[in-house]
């Protein structure tokens, strides 16, 4: 069935290290349509199932297509923060993420990716070498989900209770 796979966001490399997480699933992830502004882009993003979202607006129709790619039994790659951190450091959800989540009804796997920003930080040239390390935590299930809002549509609370887990997950890794 559908799944969501959510994790922290530092680098250009956090997708194909989240993609290689999922060795049987292809993930079809959520970006911003800016980056389709280069002709191979826009031939290739649509073809590995890249769906656009204009983050200048509320984009209902991207959202729309990724609640209906979860409801196709897809996995779909998320990155809650919104944006590549400019510090390597984790930041709250954005607040599409927990309507998007919420409205699709599947489960969460949260996701730590470390060593990225090392490697290639926002705003980097090239790349140095570094050691990069993913840690899948334990799903969280759609009871959960609802569970985590304190009245309906407090889709904030759904972001929130994501980032927690990421951030357990990163706790872990340190401790």
């Amino acid at each position: 069935g559908g799944a969501v796979i959510a994790s922290n966001h530092c680098s250009y490399l956090d997708p194909p290290v989240m993609a290689g997480c999922s060795s049987r699933r292809i993930v079809h992830f959520m970006a911003r349509d800016t980056l389709l502004s280069n002709p191979v882009a826009r031939w290739f993003f649509p073809r590995v199932g890249v769906i656009p979202l204009d983050r200048t607006k509320g984009d209902l129709g991207a959202l729309k297509k990724a609640i209906a790619t979860l409801k196709d039994g897809k996995v779909i790659g998320l990155f809650p923060e919104g944006t590549r951190s400019p510090d390597g450091q984790m930041h709250e959800a954005k607040g599409g993420i927990g309507f998007l989540i919420a409205k699709g009804n599947v489960p969460v796997v949260p996701l730590y990716i470390s060593g990225t920003f090392a490697a290639f930080p926002k705003g980097a040239k090239k790349m140095k070498p570094s050691k990069i390390v993913a840690r899948l935590g334990r799903p969280i299930t759609p009871e959960e989900i609802l569970a985590a809002m304190p009245e309906k549509g407090a889709y904030e609370a759904v972001g929130a209770l994501i980032m927690s887990r990421i951030r357990e997950l990163a706790e872990e890794s340190t401790g």
